[in-house]
Parts: C-alpha cells; structure tokens; sequence
C-alpha cells in the first residue's frame, strides 16, 4: 500500500490518458494519490481529478516557476479552490532561484501570499525549493506553516533543519540515479517517521525506467530504493510512508 504524494495527471502528457496510469500505478499498489498543481488551470484539472475518484486528493497553488505573471485574482482563485473539500494542500509553491522564470522578489511575494491562505484555511503545504534552500527555510520558518518539502534534493543536514519546524522530507525517482550520492544520504539518514515517497510524474523517472516517460505507478521503484538503503523491507518503507501521508494530509484511514 502506497501513497503517491506529489503527481501531476493533471499535466499535459498525461491528462488524457490518466484512467490508464491510475490503474497502472493501482496494480502496483499504490492507494492513494496527491495530484499538485502548478498553476491556476492545473489546480482546477487537480480538484476535477480529485472528484472523479475517492482515492485522489488534490493540492492547489502556484509554483515559483509559474508565478511571473501571477496577480491578486489568481490567487484569490487559488484560495476559493482550495476550499474544496477534496483539496489536502497548499502547493506546489515555493522558491526556485535555478531557472529564475520569475525574479525573486515576485517568487517571494507569491510564496508568503499563498503561504497566508494555507495558515488561513489550516492546510499544509507542499513546497518547491531549488537552489534556494535557505530562503525558504527562513521563510517557512516564521510563517507557522507545516507540510512537505517535495522532491527533495538538498543536504541530509538540511533536511533534519526542516524536520524540526514541521516538514516531512518527500523522495522521488533521484533517490534511484546511480550517482544521485545526496538524495541517497538522506534515505538513509532521516528517519522513515518523516519520509514520504512521490514521483513528480512526468517528470524524474526512476531507475529502471530512466529516460522514459514517468508516471505514478513508478514510486514503487522509490520505496523499494529507500528500503534498500536502510535495510528494511519494502512493506514496512510502504506503510510507513502511507502513514505518514495520512497523518500530514489530514486523512483519515
């Protein structure tokens, strides 16, 4: 039993199609997802996916990549969604000071502003953060807000600083690069209590399947990589990890 935190069906490759990977990744014994959205029309295609199947939770938001153009109605509509009663999260939003699609004043705006409304509606949030880990530790710290920190590819340390203030620690198909030294180091340093398992599909696809298309079934490949590493089974990385989403989505069993 899996729980796929971070998917985007809602993305163009693979939004039509999405009847098929939900069954693929079903067989695969995945229970439970999370559709994110990255934009105002992805977070509508999220909750549309949420309400069509009662294992699908969506998260709604604006990420950091996405937000140049972004005004106060936009996020006044990414507020009135995530209102939805299938909405779990706030996200994905964040900073991401490596493609710098947007400057970083205009990132850190929209971030503290959606921030407000996850603190405003009691929801987590699901956080984007690319070479901009300390900005958004400092932010995130002060803002009273807990949730994930999705797809994570900082330092092991780095991660246990985000732990303390309230963040599970969300591990994608990285953690299975043969290279990937960093995200392996944080599989086996943090403690599963405060682990997650996703895929960002489409993207990231994990060994053995790298350089092809991702989809959701694929996280398979990374709770089977974490329990590798830390020298558990598999069952027990899977019920953990479902465990713990359960608990910071606010779901009930």
């Amino acid at each position: 039993m899996l729980f796929n935190t971070h998917t985007h069906l809602n993305s163009e490759q693979l939004f039509e199609n999405r009847d098929l990977y939900i069954q693929n990744a079903i067989d695969r014994g995945v229970k439970y997802f999370t559709v994110v959205g990255y934009d105002l029309e992805s977070s509508r295609l999220a909750v549309q996916i949420a309400h069509e199947y009662d294992f699908i939770y969506a998260a709604v938001g604006i990420s950091p990549n996405d937000c140049k153009e972004t005004t106060d109605e936009d996020l006044e509509a990414i507020e009135a969604l995530a209102k939805d009663p299938e909405v779990v999260a706030v996200g994905e939003i964040g900073l991401d000071y490596y493609w710098d699609e947007a400057s970083k004043e205009k990132q850190i705006d929209c971030f503290k502003k959606q921030l407000e409304i996850a603190k405003k509606l009691s929801l987590p949030v699901t956080i984007h953060a690319r070479d901009a880990y300390e900005d958004t530790f400092d932010i995130l710290s002060k803002s009273g807000v807990k949730g994930i920190m999705h797809c994570y590819s900082g330092s092991y340390e780095m991660a246990l600083r985000f732990i303390k203030i309230g963040y599970y620690i969300s591990l994608a198909g990285p953690v299975t690069f043969k290279n990937a030294k960093v995200p392996k180091r944080v599989a086996e340093g943090v403690d599963l209590n405060y682990l997650l398992v996703e895929t960002d599909d489409p993207y990231l696809t994990p060994a053995p399947y790298r350089g092809k298309q991702n989809e959701p079934g694929n996280v398979y490949f990374v709770a089977q990589k974490i329990a590798e590493l830390k020298g558990l089974s598999y069952e027990e990385v899977a019920k953990q990890t479902t465990e713990n989403a359960l608990k910071v989505f606010q779901l009930k069993k």
